[in-house]
């Protein structure tokens, strides 16, 4: 399900993003428009992204979804309607690939906090996960790659 994970230090990533607080059930409704609105504004303003799309969790709730939707840049956006330029922190971090389908990863991140637990480390509140495989290039749930990534609380 998930690879061995590793922890390691990120460097401090620019980003574009649309920052989202919705009712949990509501993500499935969300997550398609608001990342195609992304992509649209970027592709409005000549920006490519600089590599794949992911969710950052800032706050987490068990009924609702405090996140980000977003994409790393190598050029800010300009603020337009709902984007606006983020980051991902510099961090020592937790980090691994689940396999699989999306409905399986609440069980993958309760392997991966059990193992960042089994470190002796301590889990900071905010987690991303990005999306190596793009389910609409291969729509096989079987080959979707996830990197999960946790930061640490030092």
């Amino acid at each position: 399900m998930i690879d061995t994970p590793t922890i390691l230090v990120t460097a401090r990533q620019s980003t574009a993003i649309i920052h989202v607080t919705i009712p949990r059930e509501q993500i499935r409704a969300v997550m398609g428009p608001s990342y195609r609105e992304l992509l649209d504004t970027l592709r409005g303003q000549g920006i490519v992204p600089a590599g794949p799309w992911f969710t950052r969790h800032v706050r987490m709730d068990p009924q609702t979804f405090d996140f980000e939707i977003g994409v790393p840049v190598n050029i800010p956006v300009v603020a337009t309607a709902r984007v606006i330029n983020g980051h991902l922190p510099a961090a020592t971090v937790a980090r691994t690939i689940y396999h699989g389908d999306y409905e399986g990863l609440p069980s993958a991140w309760r392997a991966f906090d059990a193992w960042i637990a089994a470190e002796g480390r301590v889990a900071s509140p905010s987690l991303w996960e990005t999306y190596v495989t793009d389910p609409k290039v291969d729509p096989d749930p079987a080959t979707w790659r996830t990197e999960l990534t946790r930061p640490l609380a030092t």
